[in-house]
């Protein structure tokens, strides 16, 4: 049997402002925009690269979910943009408006640096070693 992460639900102020921020600044794809009806939209956007994990941009809507928006990670890192090459997109994203929370550091599972998104869900940049 096969399986694979496919997308993960990520709760959003608005769509179009999320689709501009991970089209425009972190540079991810838009991978569908359809509409549901009664204000609800199915959008995925993903980085570059092999197809992987996508993430569901979920306008928030009731009270509860705009409560959310943005703490979905409970304050913690939780999501994490892998790379390639860790020295070319660092500097790049900053140019582009990314906000770091702090500066790139080596660990001994990759070089990473803490990033926040426009709702101020926390990521880490990652180069994995190895």
């Amino acid at each position: 049997m096969n399986q694979r992460l496919a997308h993960v639900t990520l709760l959003v102020r608005n769509y179009d402002e999320a689709i501009a921020f991970y089209t425009n600044v972190l540079g991810f794809a838009l991978a569908a925009d359809q509409d549901m009806g009664e204000g609800k939209r199915w959008v995925v956007v993903a980085p570059p690269g092999p197809a992987g994990c996508g993430l569901l941009l979920a306008e928030a809507k009731t009270d509860e979910e705009k409560r959310g928006v943005g703490q979905q990670g409970a304050g913690r890192v939780w999501l994490f943009l892998h790379t390639e090459d860790f020295w070319r997109d660092y500097p790049a994203l900053q140019a582009r408006g990314l906000r770091f929370l702090e500066t790139p550091r080596s660990e001994a599972y990759g070089h990473v640096a803490v990033f926040e998104d426009l709702y101020g869900n926390k990521w880490d940049l990652l180069e994995p070693l190895g």
